[in-house]
């Protein structure tokens, strides 16, 4: 399996995004492609056309970090577009071999280890969960099960982000923002992709959603990725109301590819008294804590 035509799109892609001033180049006239010509960006990068042409079919096995730096320079890439050019590398290369989480012999998803699942209750504040790149919930505390009581409530989202977002109509009530989340949500699995691109399960998810929903589609084309991090978002509790809450994601140390999202409430906010609100209700409906799910 290689990964030719998802480095291929993804340069492509990003090219198109650049604008001859944004290069600082004269725009020209009978311009037939969005962006900078292959030319142009071969020329500003200080290599040959014909080089940077193999490189955009998608031949980035073998390419020094000098040049792949060079063309990020070049395509104006932000910190996550330029890890995803340097994990497309390492995969045609080979080398993400040396760093792709290892599987337990004998079991293709191996599980979340328990203290995990401890750390996880022992958050009592705020919804938290962990997940993998393919953003499925291996794990979560009783608030984050109240918190994503439509999600949990159906089985055929399979406690996956991707899966509610683009395929249960709760989501479009539940999210406010659903373009911005529908934007992220798509962002991450295709840093994921780059990050692992044999992946099976991530095929047959992104195969799924593509096939079943054409919003997903739409933005899988566009190539565009990110990192988990920190940020605010806005939600629509069914029995809560309207919670703007902030959020923290951590990547797990002890766990290669899987990180940790907690969402808190600014002290003194309506969406604070909602947070504990939601914290009686779950006391009052899961006393019992969540079997954790397989980590692979």
């Amino acid at each position: 399996m290689d990964n030719r035509e998802e480095v291929r799109e993804f340069l492509t892609s990003r090219r198109a995004k650049i604008s001859p001033e944004q290069a600082g180049l004269p725009s020209g006239s009978r311009r037939r492609v969005p962006g900078l010509r292959r030319s142009e960006v071969a020329a500003l990068a200080d290599m040959s056309v014909e080089y940077y042409a193999k490189l955009e079919r998608g031949n980035l096995a073998g390419v020094s970090p000098a040049v792949l730096e060079a063309v990020a320079r070049v395509l104006q890439l932000d910190d996550a577009e330029r890890a995803h050019l340097l994990n497309l590398a390492h995969a045609a290369d080979g080398t993400d071999v040396l760093t792709r989480p290892r599987r337990r012999r004998g079991q293709s998803h191996p599980e979340v280890h328990r203290s995990l699942q401890w750390t996880l209750d022992a958050i009592t504040a705020g919804p938290a969960v962990v997940c993998n790149g393919r953003l499925d919930i291996l794990a979560s505390n009783a608030l984050a099960r109240a918190f994503y009581t439509d999600l949990f409530a159906n089985p055929a989202n399979q406690q996956n982000l991707a899966h509610f977002q683009f395929l249960d109509p709760a989501a479009r009530r539940f999210y406010p923002d659903w373009d911005l989340f529908a934007d992220m949500a798509v962002a991450n699995l295709h840093a994921q992709a780059g990050r692992n691109p044999y992946d099976k399960d991530l095929h047959d998810l992104v195969g799924e959603l593509s096939t079943r929903s054409e919003e997903f589609r739409t933005r899988w084309g566009a190539h565009n990725v990110r990192r988990h991090g920190t940020g605010t978002k806005r939600f629509q509790h069914p029995a809560i109301g309207e919670l703007t809450l902030a959020y923290e994601s951590l990547d797990l140390a002890a766990d290669p590819g899987l990180h940790m999202t907690i969402y808190t409430a600014e002290p003194g906010t309506p969406s604070e008294e909602g947070l504990r609100l939601l914290a009686s209700l779950a006391a009052t409906e899961d006393s019992t804590p969540a079997t954790p799910r397989h980590a692979g």
